[in-house]
């Protein structure tokens, strides 16, 4: 299955309950008026799109409809398509063009923080780049465990310390190691705990103290995972997340598992984050760069 396919299998559920309660929504309608625009911000607010940026499509496709001098309700689901394109902007994919080059994975535990660091090691090692992954989130004895035997299935290597060690430490090892080995990628694992803001702002800063220290100049992704099926609860993490870390794109897990995927555009209009990667399954291989024109296609054919 190519990525399109396994892109479009993935959002069925979210094709499924947001397209089709559009489309109903539309043939209920014999022309275009301010209630039929009323009932799909409405519609779109229920698909987890969000307030503001439901509100924000449909003034947009209120204005396009005036100078078109659209009458046809049908040929709003077009227009939709557009807007929403147009929202999404410009695909923005990871930042890989120093050797070594650091991505620093962020979320909340549950999020599938770990396991999306096992998928994208392994595609990463599969594209003959040399990978090392970073155990920091020494927090939970689990997450070194779970890492390791990710790593050990992506072909990947590993640089961990017991439970409880100094996670800015690992990160240090595990640049030197990627300089002796000429590895191309260090990948960290970090703690998933926001509840107390302050330790985790000072922990993500002192890991990027020792990165820009130890490899200076390199290029530095800060991603943060988040769970699709979590819906509005994600765009608020994302928010949370975005006061303590400097994100540079979002991960979106789960997203064949939920009919909540039009999250997508909301966290793109809101937060004026990239989306960078989804998870589309739970094989190692399912992880594929977020293509906006791919998903609006998934979700509209």
């Amino acid at each position: 299955m190519g990525f399109f396919e396994k892109l479009k299998a993935g959002l069925k559920k979210t094709k499924d309950s947001m397209m089709g309660k559009i489309e109903r929504l539309l043939h209920s309608f014999t022309k275009i008026d301010d209630e039929l625009f009323e009932e799909l911000e409405e519609t779109l607010i229920l698909c987890d799109i969000g307030v503001n940026t439901s509100v924000a499509i449909c003034e947009e496709l209120r204005d396009r409809v005036k100078k078109q001098g659209i009458t046809d309700p049908s040929l709003i689901k077009d227009m939709l398509k557009e807007v929403i394109t147009d929202m999404l902007g410009e695909d923005q994919p990871l930042d890989l063009s120093t050797t070594p080059s650091v991505i620093l994975v962020i979320g909340v535990n549950g999020a599938g923080k770990t396991t999306t660091i096992g998928k994208l090691s392994y595609q990463l090692s599969q594209q003959g780049k040399k990978v090392i992954v970073a155990a920091a989130d020494t927090f939970r004895a689990a997450a070194i465990d779970q890492l390791e035997v990710w790593t050990q299935r992506a072909g990947v290597d590993i640089v961990k310390h017991n439970a409880g060690s100094d996670p800015a430490a690992v990160v240090y090892d595990a640049l030197n190691a990627a300089k002796a080995r000429n590895a191309d990628i260090v990948i960290c694992d970090t703690a998933g705990r926001l509840h107390n803001k302050k330790n985790l702002m000072d922990e993500l800063r002192k890991i990027a103290r020792i990165v820009h220290q130890q490899a200076e100049g390199c290029s530095l992704e800060v991603l943060l995972a988040l769970d699709a099926t979590t819906g509005q609860n994600a765009v608020n993490q994302a928010r949370q997340f975005n006061e303590v870390a400097d994100i540079t794109g979002i991960i979106l897990t789960k997203l064949d598992g939920t009919a909540k995927g039009g999250i997508i555009i909301s966290i793109t209009d809101e937060l004026k984050i990239p989306v960078k990667l989804v998870t589309v399954g739970e094989k190692i291989e399912d992880i594929q760069p977020f293509v906006a024109k791919d998903f609006v296609n998934a979700l509209f054919e």
